[in-house]
């Protein structure tokens, strides 16, 4: 985005002037809108706020919904404005001219944007003079710190997300062991996509949209993001990552655990422990205050001292290569990391994952990921699905 004097300085001196917020984008993907008006639109629309005063400006498909839900926010109409520029001969009224009339009717000049905003429609709002300019790092920093009802929310998508671990283990604790270990599901193969369906419906069925689950067995493990496809094998690790979105309000959920249908071998079993004493080790680490780089420290330094290396071997990664954890909200990775170059501190009131994992081709891989809540002292562990290896 194209922005004269676009320093970090210049930047700090433009926002102690300004407190003219706006966001052109819709509440279906884009997270700082929905936490700006609290309700789903499917189409890009009109957020401003200028001082503590919020505005939206509507199609007339939404503009009635939109003065029930969108509460906080003095709900304006697109068509009127629309109506006045056809008035005044204007060529085009598109969300420029509009934003343009909408400005200049709130005597505002300049705005702060999202640092994703439109590169289009920046230009097009400067050729009107409007100044733009993003807002680095968190447009909404209060996001990071959720309140009580924000955790509540949270909590309910993890539900959701147990229902479908709930599913798979179910599952996968009914399935046969046939022959070179394949596993079957009434009377069929037993792959990862049947198994991911199976977690979906599940989770559909309380509420929730799950996308991309991880279902991934054996060596398809020792890539933390591989969806897994194909059958599954007993007597070999199986991850399963389940990270929903709830329909009614589009918080996230998140959970892995890490399950062997069968027997785990002594490697896997140790593998398994190691983790599990990483995700304490990150849990006893994690108050406000304490910097996020140090619960991934503390958790990598355990790894080494208990003989688990990390680096690159035949041309791929092994070991601990991932961050520790992430924020969790209205998107599945928010601030705050806590990875190995992860700034700041922790912060009360914040919601982070903590899933440290082990991967070795020759063993497989194992992650074990909870949901956590910071606090003065120590965290508050909002998940509540058990952790067993063997089933």
């Amino acid at each position: 985005m194209e922005a004269s004097g676009s320093t970090t300085e210049s930047n700090a001196s433009f926002m102690k002037n300004v407190e003219n917020l706006l966001i052109v984008a819709d509440s279906e993907q884009d997270a700082n809108m929905l936490y700006a008006v609290g309700m789903f639109v499917p189409d890009p629309f009109i957020y401003l706020r200028k001082g503590s005063r919020a505005y939206v400006v509507m199609s007339d498909l939404e503009i009635d919904r939109a003065r029930k839900q969108a509460w906080r926010c003095h709900v304006l109409s697109l068509s009127h404005y629309q109506k006045a520029l056809r008035r005044q001969r204007t060529k085009t009224s598109g969300l420029a001219e509009v934003l343009s009339v909408v400005l200049r009717e709130k005597r505002v000049r300049r705005v702060l944007v999202p640092y994703n905003f439109p590169c289009g429609l920046a230009a097009a709002l400067r050729r009107l003079h409007i100044q733009v300019k993003p807002r680095l790092g968190n447009f909404f920093p209060e996001r990071e710190l959720k309140s009580p009802a924000e955790v509540a929310r949270i909590s309910d998508a993890l539900r959701m997300a147990e229902a479908g671990m709930g599913e798979a283990i179910r599952v996968l604790r009914s399935a046969k062991i046939g022959r070179d270990w394949r596993l079957a599901y009434r009377n069929a193969p037993l792959t990862s996509e049947k198994l991911r369906a199976a977690i979906d419906i599940a989770i559909v069925q309380e509420g929730g949209l799950a996308s991309h689950t991880i279902v991934a067995g054996g060596k398809q493990a020792c890539d933390p993001h591989e969806p897994g496809h194909g059958p599954l094998r007993a007597h070999e690790p199986i991850i399963l990552d389940i990270f929903p979105r709830s329909q009614a309000t589009g918080y996230f959920g998140d959970i892995t655990r890490t399950v062997v249908r069968g027997c785990a071998s002594e490697a896997i079993r140790k593998l398994y422990d190691t983790v599990f004493q990483g995700q304490q080790a990150a849990f006893k680490k994690m108050r406000a205050g304490v910097p996020t780089a140090d619960v991934h420290r503390t958790v990598q330094e355990l790894f080494e001292r208990l003989g688990y290396k990390t680096s690159k071997h035949n041309g791929r990664m092994q070991g601990f290569f991932h961050g520790t954890g992430h924020g969790l909200g209205l998107e599945i990775h928010e601030a705050p990391r806590t990875g190995l170059n992860s700034p700041g501190v922790l912060k009360l009131g914040q919601v982070v994952t903590v899933e440290p994992g082990l991967y070795y081709p020759e063993l497989g891989g194992v992650r074990l990921e909870d949901v956590a809540l910071v606090t003065r002292r120590s965290p508050r562990n909002l998940t509540r699905f058990e952790k067993v290896l063997e089933i």
